[in-house]
């Protein structure tokens, strides 16, 4: 893939984004899909109350066209990238039903766990068929240099894998422009990953979803005009763990999504905490909260991820380049 048709990709992505969002956050305004915000969050989040939600369907439907529409022009379109879809979308639609309930009944509870569980389970392990039609895929996984060969059981680590960072960046889309910020980051680092290894179809989606996701971001940095909603957080946690399994880094994706992976470990300890000993560690969890309750400002704390963001995925591209 040449750096033209990188560029191509991103301007594409993000152009469709920036037309898409006019048209459907007014959309969503009329139909009163507005943010429900919990009692129990930072008091100063209330005043965002009613912002339109589910926006994460204006960058699913600019990566959907991006990667098909330029898939097919480069001819790179395979299964691989039907893979990539699948779950992208798949977890899109678990996260878009969600949405849905909590407008329809007014509250912030949509789907229950176990209802997104088995969505996801289902996914997760059609996923795992379709990977075992090609005939280069490995069910390896490396650390450290050594490389064992899990077997049968990899459908039992994809269906982990799949659930845990959807949820982890489900849970990181709590501050305007947080998630769809540091998601940009992680999936440019995969796209240059997968640029590496020589799997243009799968840089492809990766690129565009950067593209889409910097074109939402106009709409989505404070004061945000549009919420990704679960639609747009499940959906990239999803895909981002696809990634990893197609480019076989699975856990430098510990490294390139370090704030998602921190974000749900703060989330965890909370609450094993206040069960075990009736105490919190953190003001407020997940850990975007606890700084905002400490007095930083949203957009301080904003940045402050991003950048943390940033430099982990560079770290990582750089490790899977040279070690």
């Amino acid at each position: 893939m040449t750096v033209a048709s990188t560029i191509i990709i991103l301007v594409v992505a993000f152009l469709l984004s920036v037309v898409i969002a006019p048209f459907a956050i007014p959309m969503l305004r009329r139909l009163k899909f507005g943010q429900s915000i919990r009692e129990e969050g930072p008091q100063s989040h209330l005043k965002k109350a009613g912002t339109p939600t589910m926006g994460g369907i204006i960058f699913l439907l600019s990566i959907l066209l991006t990667t098909i529409i330029l898939g097919l022009v480069y001819e790179y379109f395979t299964v691989e990238t039907t893979i990539l879809l699948l779950v992208f979308i798949g977890f899109g639609v678990i996260g878009f039903l969600d949405d849905g309930l909590k407008v329809i009944f007014k509250r912030n509870l949509g789907l229950t766990s176990i209802q997104k569980l088995i969505g996801q389970i289902i996914i997760a392990i059609v996923a795992y068929f379709l990977l075992q039609m090609g005939d280069t895929f490995e069910t390896t996984l490396s650390l450290f240099g050594a490389t064992v060969d899990i077997g049968i059981l990899y459908v039992a680590f994809l269906i982990f894998w799949l659930v845990g960072f959807s949820n982890a960046v489900n849970l990181t889309d709590g501050l305007d422009g947080l998630a769809s910020g540091t998601s940009a980051f992680a999936f440019a680092a995969f796209g240059i990953i997968a640029v590496l290894q020589d799997q243009a179809d799968v840089a492809i989606f990766a690129f565009a979803v950067t593209g889409a996701l910097l074109g939402f971001l106009v709409f989505n940095m404070k004061p945000a005009k549009v919420f990704m909603g679960d639609t747009g957080s499940l959906a990239l946690g999803g895909a981002l763990a696809m990634l990893s399994v197609l480019t076989k880094t699975e856990f430098l994706l510990l490294l390139i999504g370090l704030v998602f992976v921190i974000e749900t470990l703060s989330v965890i300890l909370q609450v094993g905490s206040f069960k075990l000993r009736g105490k919190r560690i953190f003001r407020m969890s997940p850990i975007h909260h606890h700084f905002e309750e400490g007095g930083w400002s949203e957009w301080k704390v904003v940045i402050v991820f991003w950048s943390v963001g940033f430099v982990v995925a560079v770290i990582g591209v750089l490790v899977e380049a040279f070690v």
